[in-house]
């Protein structure tokens, strides 16, 4: 049984699909991947992935046509992303907090003929929301549906430009925008990543608690496998499991997004835990508190590095926090590959330490969104003297002296009150220097008398004040044009099942508890 060798991962490109049939045929034995119920090893996993793939090869796949996936993440979850892949197909993962519709529209705008899909997703769904596509049960009917043991998919080589999955955005209505990207890109992205870790001596036992359908995800499961480690899928998130795995695993490579380290913090168990082979904690999707990320330095063991950029590519800006413990109310500078402009909102470069709409690109863009070649024009800004083409990254942020990028807000969550502009972030940072309040969010809501006006959302500490000596108490410390109409507690902020605070569905709450004038 032979040891991973990084060098195929330094080169320019190359087969995602060969390298980890090359890992299945060399660890043998190895543990491969895990869920909540079984483990494969590397063997295993080579030879299923060959077996699916190429059952969707005699049943028509071609090349560059999506697979549709809809379920909890699973050993057979990931089995079909890869498969896809091997096959020359293009892994297509659905958002299962999508409306049936929703659904619907996805997997038309897909082009997929084959859906994977849990039976408990099916009977919500109904045998009628997909239409004409091949529908096979992923927890039932994988193993029968597949190719004979034995069977191996037609060879595939894959080219750079073509499509290697498709992330569907989390829209609240509508159809989502399907994300393309390619080989290429998701070979800069990955490859180099399991090559460092390789390199550096690490142990790949990694702990994906995040859906497989999230790009988020993808840090913790792509490069682990290209690396020949092991990766843990969990069907949903829980604090004590994810405890209980990260100890037993004796996990080094996790990626959790901002609630889950504040849920992880907030347990009051978490001390009992072993977590001391944990080396490197990745952070993204999702603005990560300062106080947040100096409480995880303070008690999880490893480097933690927050990633921020955004699905669809742009910058990638990069935040080693263990070794910048004054930066942690910053998200790091561009990565190495990466560029970053500031615009104002004529699109002319602000000056420096101003605030402005943030554009970048790297290496690692999308090809475009699926199908909506206007809505991935709409996403560009073009420099217009040299013609290149950069990702508006959609936040509203800053550069310092030291080239680190301290966000300000999104720019669609940008209050304009009496024609100033307030940024939420500021007030929520002021919220959140109250001792009783736990989480804070702002959003801006429609007023006759200054056109939006800021209303917050706390969840509060056992014991805490009412919300208008809160309210009372930050408005003294903020600018008059910055102070909050109207504070409201509520049990629990509003979020994604990646983590994203839903700012949609504060603006609804606030509107049914009674909009300032």
């Amino acid at each position: 049984m032979g040891e991973i060798h990084s060098a195929a991962l330094t080169e320019p490109f190359g087969s995602f699909s060969q390298i980890i049939a090359d890992n299945a045929a060399r660890l043998g034995d190895r543990i491969a991947l895990r869920d909540d119920d079984v483990s494969i090893t590397w063997a295993e996993l080579g030879e299923r992935v060959e077996r699916i793939a190429a059952r969707l090869s005699a049943d028509g796949l071609e090349r560059g046509q999506s697979v549709a996936i809809l379920g909890y993440s699973s050993v057979a979850y990931a089995l079909v992303f890869l498969a896809a892949v091997r096959a020359g197909g293009v892994a297509a993962p659905l958002t299962t907090s999508a409306s049936a519709e929703q659904l619907a529209g996805m997997a038309r705008d897909s082009g997929a003929a084959h859906i994977f899909i849990d039976r408990a997703k099916r009977e919500e769904l109904g045998a009628d929301c997909f239409g004409d596509m091949s529908c096979i049960v992923l927890d039932e009917e994988l193993e029968q549906w597949m190719a004979p043991a034995g069977s191996t998919a037609p060879s595939f080589e894959p080219r750079p430009a073509d499509p290697f999955n498709i992330i569907y955005s989390s829209g609240t209505t509508g159809t989502p925008k399907g994300i393309v990207h390619s080989h290429q890109m998701r070979w800069r992205q990955f490859a180099a990543t399991a090559a460092s870790w390789l390199e550096n001596g690490l142990p790949v036992r990694t702990l994906a608690s995040t859906p497989l359908y999230s790009n988020t995800t993808m840090v913790a499961f792509l490069p682990a496998l290209l690396a020949g480690g092991t990766v843990r899928v969990m069907r949903k998130f829980d604090v004590l499991r994810w405890l209980e795995w990260a100890q037993a695993d004796a996990a080094t490579i996790t990626m959790l997004v901002p609630v889950q380290y504040r849920r992880l913090m907030q347990e009051p168990r978490f001390d009992e835990f072993d977590l001391s082979s944990l080396q490197l904690k990745y952070c993204t999707s999702a603005p990560f508190p300062a106080e947040l990320k100096r409480e995880v330095l303070a008690r999880m063991p490893g480097a933690l590095i927050e990633i921020y950029s955004m699905t669809e590519g742009g910058v990638v800006c990069l935040l080693e926090a263990h070794k910048f413990p004054d930066k942690l109310h910053t998200v790091g500078r561009p990565a190495p590959g990466s560029e970053l402009k500031v615009l104002d909102d004529g699109d002319r470069p602000v000056a420096p330490g101003k605030a402005g709409n943030l554009i970048g690109r790297s290496q690692t863009m999308m090809a475009g969104y699926k199908n909506q070649p206007d809505k991935t024009r709409e996403g560009y800004w073009t420099d217009p003297e040299t013609g290149e083409v950069w990702q508006r990254m959609g936040d509203i942020g800053r550069v310092d002296a030291e080239g680190f990028v301290e966000l300000v807000g999104r720019a669609k969550d940008m209050i304009i009150s009496g024609g100033f502009n307030i940024f939420p972030v500021d007030l929520e940072e002021e919220l959140a220097k109250e001792d009783d309040v736990i989480e804070a969010a702002v959003i801006g809501m429609p007023s006759e008398r200054w056109g939006e006006t800021p209303v917050g959302f706390v969840t509060l500490a056992e014991g805490a004040r009412d919300c208008e000596d809160i309210r009372a108490a930050v408005n003294a410390r903020l600018g008059k044009t910055q102070r909050l109409a109207q504070l409201h507690p509520i049990a629990e902020m509003p979020r994604s099942h990646i983590g994203k605070l839903l700012k949609t569905d504060l603006r609804e709450e606030a509107a049914r508890r009674g909009v300032p004038a």
